[in-house]
């Protein structure tokens, strides 16, 4: 939960083939393994799909939701132990006009990256970035000394339900009162 905390206020960067795209992370979700029901390792279960999860922390974990929404995550453990954090939106800041097509340019600026899927479309990740290591010049998450003016929130996380009580672990961590922050805004 510490990590899932921490990154609220760093800046996610791509760099690909249409340009540079960051955004400062505004709202994450805390995944603890395989006590978590939520989390895709619960119960110790490895997968293809699951296997990143079991990496070193600072390694991205990208999977499809209902076959259509790329989602981002970082592994945030020792190898071996499958925590990781669901970056669910940003602030958009650099690249705007890129994150604008790829998005089909019907949002506002400030919805680009609200919530998951949008994010992770907006800054061109995809599953192909499953593994890498985010500290790479083409996906890395950076630190610039930001502090926020707003307090970091913990909240119960969102479309977990069927996690019984894990559901509502408080989890989930959003920039209070950020325009960017997805889905309830309230604790």
């Amino acid at each position: 939960m510490e990590v899932a905390r921490a990154l609220v206020g760093k800046i996610l960067t791509t760099y690909l083939s249409e340009g540079i795209t960051t955004g400062r992370i505004v709202e994450t979700e805390a995944y603890a393994g395989i006590t978590d029901r939520a989390s895709h390792a619960y119960g110790g279960r490895r997968t293809n799909r699951t296997q990143v999860m079991y990496r070193e922390g600072g390694t991205a974990y990208i999977y499809l939701c209902y076959g259509m929404h790329h989602l981002t995550n970082v592994v945030t453990h020792h190898e071996g132990i499958p925590h990781a954090v669901l970056i669910r939106a940003l602030e958009p800041m650099e690249g705007l006009d890129i994150m604008r097509a790829r998005s089909g340019g019907r949002l506002p600026d400030r919805l680009l990256c609200s919530g998951p899927g949008r994010l992770s479309k907006a800054m061109g990740i995809r599953i192909a970035h499953t593994g890498m290591r985010l500290d790479t010049d083409a996906f890395c998450i950076l630190d610039d000394g930001y502090t926020p003016s707003q307090p970091i929130v913990a909240t119960t996380r969102i479309g977990v339900d069927y996690a019984g009580e894990d559901a509502q672990l408080p989890y989930r961590f959003i920039l209070e009162g950020h325009p960017s922050v997805s889905g309830r805004r309230f604790a």
